[in-house]
């Protein structure tokens, strides 16, 4: 990033989220026999690979894989039970709330919301391929909700709240929709040590999952803050920050795939520092009152 740069307002940076997204949605259906991930990509993208496995893959429609943009598989590392209602803040292409439409059966539910017009037609796609009838997609923002408060019983979300440019309001957002006794349950890229302070400011890294990534512990203090206990911070990959920037530098991630523009310095001083970019579940609970 060069020194003139200037960080972007909060508007700036949602637009380019927005785009970005809207222009992997059109990817996934201009192409086909792609796999799962980016179509296009050069190479494999270390954040997205290996997230579902074969019989995952078999329960949804081609093109909710493809368009699968996530850094770990919620759906799997949460409890699902039957009957419960699930929301997937930033759902995409639908991948994870097709699967948890399956895991709470139909006496359950799944709702999942998103901005971006193009991943939201991609979704309705893959719902009525997939022949479901317990799912939902809401436009909207996950910084505000479209649903009332103490509707579901699990909120979960697959690399996207390191988007947003206010975390603390998206958890308080996900702490009013929780009923009492629900369940926060999110894939999220998380930072352990702080990340330099040009590399945060640029946009291509924080379209690439890297530079919204919320420290560990600011994670929990964010959290805290919003009302959760038990939290539980459980890394599940940790990156080659070199490795992040050659992915997006080769157009291969899928978070984002525009060749970076910061100073690629900025990651050696991350790792020198002893910095870790990581993968992890981030789980909490919305206690019961009384």
């Amino acid at each position: 990033m060069s020194v003139e740069q200037q960080p972007r307002s909060d508007a700036e940076v949602k637009e380019l989220v927005r785009d970005r997204y809207a222009s992997a949605a059109v990817r996934v259906i201009q192409s086909s026999g792609c796999g799962p991930g980016c179509c296009g990509g050069s190479s494999i993208d270390p954040v997205s690979v290996d997230l579902y496995d074969a019989g995952e893959e078999a329960e949804v429609p081609v093109a909710a894989i493809q368009a699968s943009l996530g850094c770990g598989n919620p759906t799997a590392l949460a409890k699902l039970n039957p009957g419960e209602v699930v929301l997937d803040l930033g759902s995409g292409g639908g991948i994870d709330v097709l699967l948890s439409a399956k895991r709470v059966g139909p006496t359950g539910f799944a709702y999942g919301l998103d901005m971006t017009d193009e991943m939201l037609a991609l979704a309705e796609k893959n719902k009525a391929e997939a022949g479901a009838t317990n799912v939902e997609f809401l436009k909207g923002n996950i910084e505000d909700i479209p649903l009332p408060e103490s509707t579901v019983d699990v909120v979960i979300s697959n690399c996207v709240i390191n988007l947003a440019t206010d975390k603390g309001q998206v958890l308080r957002e996900a702490y009013r929709v929780l009923k009492p006794g629900g369940r926060f349950a999110v894939s999220d890229v998380v930072s352990q040590g702080e990340l330099p302070a040009d590399l945060r400011q640029d946009m291509e890294a924080w379209v690439g999952c890297i530079a919204g990534a919320l420290e560990e512990n600011e994670y929990r203090r964010l959290l805290s803050e919003a009302g959760f206990k038990e939290i539980e911070i459980q890394v599940t990959r940790t990156y080659d920050p070199r490795e992040l920037a050659e992915s997006m530098a080769s157009g291969s991630s899928c978070c984002g795939g525009a060749s970076p523009t910061w100073d690629e310095s900025a990651y050696a001083r991350f790792d020198a520092s002893g910095g870790k970019v990581v993968s992890a579940f981030v789980r909490a609970e919305k206690q019961v009152e009384g």
